[in-house]
């Protein structure tokens, strides 16, 4: 799907993944006129498997400072620009050691930094957090009609319920108690914002702020939402 897209948009897309621990690595090829007849070569040599060059570059790596997870970390890596077979062109690939395990994140990019590129992957559980949210907090996956704009529309609805959700947890004078703690984390979750205005929608209270019998105006806020979504 990647090589589609790059023919079409160019640099305009890039490619931000995991790599496997079997997956063969060779160098860039050398520029330059060569005296063998055919075409260039379009692989250097074999460098070895991603597992064998993580053995080898250990000894080079250094230490990044990094936003990751919400806080500043010090991340041992090191980074090397190799060509994959799979995707045809050069990549950056980057091995974040650990205390007892490495990981190898590649970039199709090659002007990002060892820390963007370790920054922008651990990003990526933040962007399934949100899927799950849409999905299964706010039902966007339980719709029940088969007609295609009807699908949009309530996909729309869903994205906009969350959106207002967090707009809203983030003008809260206070923070959220998290209702299910986790050890570690001070963050309050969607959960919680949920039932924050479950409690709210169910006082009694409510109704003075939102009157049934009360006549909306014509172009009320609720109106404009609807607009947005159409």
């Amino acid at each position: 799907m990647f090589n589609p897209l790059h023919e079409q948009l160019g640099n305009l897309v890039h490619l931000l993944s995991r790599l496997r621990s079997n997956t063969v690595l060779y160098s860039v090829p050398k520029n330059g006129s060569s005296k063998k007849q055919g075409r260039p070569k379009k692989y250097g040599s074999r460098l070895g498997s991603c597992a064998e060059m993580a053995a080898a570059v250990i000894a080079h790596a250094s230490t990044h400072h990094v936003f990751l997870y919400g806080k500043y970390r010090e991340v041992t890596a090191s980074s090397q620009i190799v060509m994959l077979r799979t995707l045809k062109c050069p990549v950056r690939v980057v091995w974040v050691f650990r205390k007892t395990q490495w990981i190898a994140i590649f970039s199709t990019n090659l002007d990002l930094s060892v820390e963007q590129i370790i920054e922008y992957y651990g990003a990526r559980w933040k962007i399934e957090s949100g899927f799950k949210e849409i999905k299964q907090d706010i039902g966007s996956s339980r719709s029940q009609t088969r007609n295609p704009y009807a699908v949009i529309n309530h996909l729309n609805f869903s994205m906009m319920a969350a959106t207002i959700i967090w707009i809203y947890g983030s003008r809260l004078e206070n923070i959220p108690e998290r209702r299910h703690k986790v050890k570690g984390r001070n963050s309050f979750a969607f959960s919680d914002l949920r039932h924050i205005i479950a409690e709210a929608a169910l006082s009694d209270d409510f109704d003075t702020v939102c009157n049934k019998t009360q006549k909306l105006p014509r172009k009320s806020f609720v109106e404009a939402l609807l607009r947005m979504v159409g």
